[in-house]
């Protein structure tokens, strides 16, 4: 087995807390994914500030940046800046699994820039060319696959996509196959090697547009719902581990529950999406029953990390990624929990699909569920990564300002899309004279306003997020 590496990577500053130095000198290249993270994140909440002003200022940026522009590019940073998130936990938390350095850090630094470099000439190809001809010029018309929402990448996009993940997970594989073997290793690769596979499925276009939004909730609603969890539960898991000190036997039998639940409720529960793209009507018993269990497995998230920390053996010194782990516990069970079931079942879902509803359940969900534990795990090892246990306490109390103004934003902006939404239901779908839709959202507009606002506040925390990286001073020693 190989042994440790012992090189410190950045000079410390005047942390009391320095000179910590990494197990695995391979775990180094971690790093640039998440700071290609962070910043895509950033890029992804002005676009969103930039579609927020476009609801009530039609003409916003009008012709330069449409809105339907607006959104692919606010939702496919979203999609790549977690990838890049997933990517770089993997690369961290893998090799102090396996207790081995990583099999290729070279090939991980390649793959790095080729994603990278291609998500940037993707995003650069929405916003200077019209979507038609970007089709026609990146080969659409050889294997069709653009056109559909989320997945609006370029062929050749998707391709490269592919290419990145196969040598993300080769590399990945063989580490864990020549280490030490964990539940919290195997329940990572599991769902890693998942979000490879049911990616696939977006090579596949049929004619059939009832086939065609079947398939292609195989991709988005298995990922976010199904393997997306196992990655998650394998995050936080791992990060509970290193903070809280609790035996690791306690943590797997959390995870191996909340995976099982994770896989029987989120597979069946794909059929939420069915009840009305002209699949048979047993869909909407499935899918009723099915998704309204999956709040248990969040649910359960939440409980297992207020349990660890409350069994604690250890005063970790990163109170921030503390924080920021019963933050993701808390907020994915609201957001993915609570307002996911809110509207899943078949009849409420009649009124409900399509409206500012679906949008208030998404945002609180993909912030609490998915960017609060890519969010935990920079936390906890980017401290790590440059030479320190944990940031200094002025940087702590910056970041813990920024998780607490994204996080109330965050609820706030769910609060508001929820209440324009069920003014969008009762003025839009219900009564004897239901209102045509602009009609709906002018006069909703107020809400839209209050979004923008919290939304203004959010980027306001991000951009404290990264300035505690950059706050010097000493941390209380661990005890």
């Amino acid at each position: 087995m190989t042994t440790a590496a012992t090189a410190t990577l950045v000079p410390p500053g005047d942390d009391a807390s320095a000179n910590v130095q990494l197990k695995y000198r391979s775990q180094a290249v971690a790093k640039p994914y998440f700071i290609a993270a962070i910043g895509l994140f950033v890029g992804q909440i002005i676009f969103g500030l930039v579609m927020g002003l476009q609801y009530v200022i039609g003409d916003f940026l009008f012709p330069e940046i449409p809105f339907n522009v607006a959104r692919m590019v606010h939702t496919n940073l979203l999609i790549v800046w977690l990838l890049f998130g997933f990517m770089g936990a993997g690369y961290y938390l893998i090799p102090e699994e396996a207790e081995r350095e990583l099999h290729s850090p070279k090939l991980a630094l390649v793959a790095f820039w080729v994603f990278l470099i291609a998500g940037a000439l993707t995003i650069v190809g929405y916003l200077a060319v019209p979507y038609a001809t970007l089709a026609r010029l990146t080969g659409n018309d050889i294997l069709p696959t653009m056109g559909r929402e989320f997945l609006e990448q370029p062929t050749i996009t998707k391709v490269g996509i592919v290419v990145v993940a196969l040598t993300f997970l080769y590399n990945l594989s063989l580490t864990v196959l020549k280490g030490r073997k964990t539940t919290i290793s195997l329940v990572m690769m599991l769902g890693l090697w998942g979000l490879a596979i049911f990616f696939l499925f977006s090579f596949y276009n049929p004619t059939n547009l009832v086939l065609d939004k079947y398939y292609w909730w195989w991709v988005v609603h298995l990922w976010v719902e199904g393997v997306w969890e196992l990655i998650m539960g394998a995050m936080l898991a791992f990060v509970l581990v290193k903070v809280t000190g609790v035996d690791r036997e306690v943590i797997e039998k959390w995870l191996y529950l909340i995976i099982a639940m994770t896989l029987i409720t989120g597979i069946i529960g794909t059929g939420h999406h069915y009840f009305w793209i002209g699949t048979p009507a047993y869909w909407q018993v499935w899918g009723s029953v099915f998704s309204a269990l999956e709040p248990v497995p969040f649910f359960m998230m939440t409980m297992f990390a207020f349990n660890m920390v409350n069994r604690r053996r250890r005063d970790h010194p990163n109170k921030a990624a503390v924080l920021w782990a019963l933050g993701t516990g808390v907020m994915a069970f609201l957001g993915a929990g609570v307002w996911g079931f809110l509207h899943t079942l078949a009849p409420v879902n009649y009124l409900t699909h399509g409206t500012q509803i679906t949008a208030s359940h998404g945002h609180m969900a993909f912030y609490g569920a998915y960017a609060m534990v890519v969010i935990t795990m920079i936390s906890y090892a980017m401290p790590l990564l440059r030479g320190r246990e944990a940031n200094g306490n002025r940087a702590q109390v910056v970041e813990m300002w920024s998780f607490w103004l994204m996080t109330v934003s965050m609820v706030f902006i769910t609060l508001f899309l929820t209440a324009a939404g069920i003014l969008q239901v009762w003025m839009q779908r219900m009564g004897d004279s239901p209102l045509p839709f602009m009609v709906a959202q002018e006069k909703i507009a107020f809400f839209y306003w209050l979004r923008e606002a919290a939304g203004v506040v959010f980027f306001i925390g991000l951009v404290l997020y990264i300035v505690s990286f950059f706050v010097t001073g000493k941390s209380r020693a661990p005890r």
